[in-house]
């Protein structure tokens, strides 16, 4: 895995303000993955959507991590079941023609 794709957890809590342990927190519940390069810990950048969207939630909304979870398993169910929407209306356009 190459580095330059990865954030370091401790510059991504300092500048959001944060603490590590819930950074820390937030891994062992497993809403996100922490790579560890040389005792270093990264975030894949891939997550950093995410991420920031649990951290609102977390602090600006104050939402428990239960709460978080729940709603983290609705908005990935929900996207799931827009892909598939968008699947069947492509599959019904193919019949309408």
């Amino acid at each position: 895995m190459q580095t330059e794709y990865l954030i370091a957890v401790d510059k991504f809590c300092a500048f959001h303000n944060i603490e590590i342990s819930f950074i820390r927190s937030l891994q062992q519940n497993g809403l996100i993955e922490i790579t560890t390069i040389e005792e270093s810990n990264f975030i894949d950048a891939e997550q950093l959507q995410q991420l920031e969207r649990i951290v609102r939630f977390y602090y600006e909304l104050d939402i428990n991590l239960e709460g978080i979870e729940t709603i983290t398993h609705l908005l990935q169910r929900l996207s799931m079941v827009q892909e598939e929407n968008k699947a069947l209306r492509n599959r019904l356009r193919l019949y309408e023609k």
